[in-house]
């Protein structure tokens, strides 16, 4: 076995193996053996086949598992000798030479292989990173309380429709009846968008259902024929206005109290206000959270500068992938990933640093929350904790997703560990000014 090390620069490697018959030969044989032993063929007894049948057979099979065996293991053994921290795998040279694949020749072989700078960064009470302070005002107090009355109210009959409203037609144009179609106004296009604004219940409309629902699936859906009927279908339809409904946001009283706060937690409207501005204070609160989170780990990879090597990791990235992407696909994407796999990095490094480890309790912990946060988005704030360790005991069965928490969790650990030791700056701002920054 000859191996030759050609360091291209600081991040890229190319390797040059030769692998000679005596290097490769005795796997060769001991795979051709446990052909023979398990080979039938007919005319011969189980096992019993001349081995010439066998070599004819699986020979070149054999041949390529074995300098395979070869030079995986001799490519493993070269990484290691060499302390290289490898990105992504070794991938076969564009200007590997043609082998002549006949058992007892010489092969040769040259493969790339990159690796990624050692990480060698202070953090300490010089670094600084700001903290917002979002401040909480009576415009945006007033806008959540009626967001909070709107998502409690509920679908009523109303007059007139208006942008927001909904009402439910009989559609016909003489052959084709379509009744109760329920339709949102604001989804109405075209000319027919004004005629269905300000129309009550018994308002007779004429409309072309082309022009107002431009959508092929829907207006399938709503006329209860298939899509490709409907280039045969006269456009020209009436609409007969059955009933208007309009979204009325709940009253201010103990019962939506109750359902927006939990049981005898708010009492009267001073009660309420003093709610409103602590869960928006919470809410920017979590924000300004993710928002320092977001600033130290960019804080971080700034100060790390670390140089990769970009030409490899595309091809690396079109090869892993196996053609799912094209290289015009990866270009658009390929900030992002490199942002993306220069924090890795920096996590990995700080977690190293700072000798922090993920438990079993944190995972289980991190998968709770993640469901209690997306049962509280679809506002079910007070759901049973059996209901929460269950969910979240499927979500760890899912290698994917398992994964993804357990790299949340080393973000929350890192970040932690960091904001401990690195100074922060206080900045009172307002919400809109906090939402423009990039």
């Amino acid at each position: 076995m000859n191996i030759v090390k050609n360091q291209i620069d600081d991040l890229n490697y190319q390797v040059t193996m030769e692998i000679a018959a005596e290097d490769y030969q005795p796997a060769e044989k001991k795979r051709l053996a446990e052909r023979k032993r398990n080979a039938d063929f007919k005319g011969f007894r189980k096992g019993m086949a001349p081995m010439s049948l066998i070599q004819r057979v699986y020979g070149e099979q054999a041949l390529a598992e074995a300098v395979n065996d070869v030079i995986s293991d001799s490519l493993n053994n070269f990484i290691k000798e060499n302390n290289i921290h490898v990105v992504g795998e070794p991938l076969a040279s564009e200007d590997q030479p043609e082998n002549d694949w006949k058992s007892g020749n010489t092969f040769t072989f040259k493969f790339d292989i990159a690796q990624t700078p050692e990480l060698t960064f202070e953090v300490g009470k010089e670094d600084k990173v700001p903290v917002y302070n979002i401040e909480v005002t009576e415009v945006a107090k007033k806008e959540m309380k009626e967001n909070m009355l709107k998502q409690s109210g509920s679908m009523q009959d109303g007059e007139v429709a208006g942008e927001e409203d909904f009402v439910i037609a009989n559609l016909s144009n003489g052959e084709i009846n379509a009744e109760d179609v329920y339709i949102a106004v604001r989804n109405v296009e075209g000319k027919a968008h004004a005629k269905f604004v300000g129309c009550k219940k018994g308002s007779k409309l004429t409309i072309d259902i082309n022009e107002a629902f431009s959508n092929e699936t829907d207006r399938a859906a709503m006329i209860k024929v298939n899509k490709d009927q409907l280039a045969n279908i006269d456009p020209k339809f009436k609409a007969e206005i059955k009933t208007v409904k309009t979204f009325v946001p709940a009253e201010e009283n103990q019962e939506t109290y109750d359902r927006l706060f939990g049981k005898d937690s708010v009492h009267n409207a001073e009660e309420f206000d003093k709610a409103v501005e602590a869960r928006l204070a919470e809410n920017y609160k979590q924000e300004a959270d993710y928002r320092l989170g977001k600033d130290v780990r960019d804080y971080l990879v700034k100060k790390a500068d670390i140089k990769l090597p970009e030409a490899f990791l595309k091809r690396w990235l079109y090869k892993v992938n196996d053609g799912k992407f094209t290289m015009e696909d990866i270009e658009k994407e390929f900030d992002m990933f490199l942002a993306d796999f220069r924090w890795q990095l920096v996590r990995e490094y700080l977690m190293k640093k700072y000798d922090l480890k993920v438990e079993d309790k944190d995972i289980h912990e991190a998968a709770e929350a993640y469901v209690a946060y997306q049962y509280a988005m679809y506002g079910m704030g007070n759901v049973p904790q059996e209901m929460i360790h269950e969910a979240a005991h499927r979500i760890m069965a899912d290698e994917r997703q398992m994964r993804q928490i357990e790299e949340n969790v080393e973000d929350q650990k890192v970040l932690t560990a960091v904001k401990a030791v690195i100074s922060t700056t206080k900045k009172k701002i307002s919400v809109e000014k906090f939402r423009e920054l990039k």
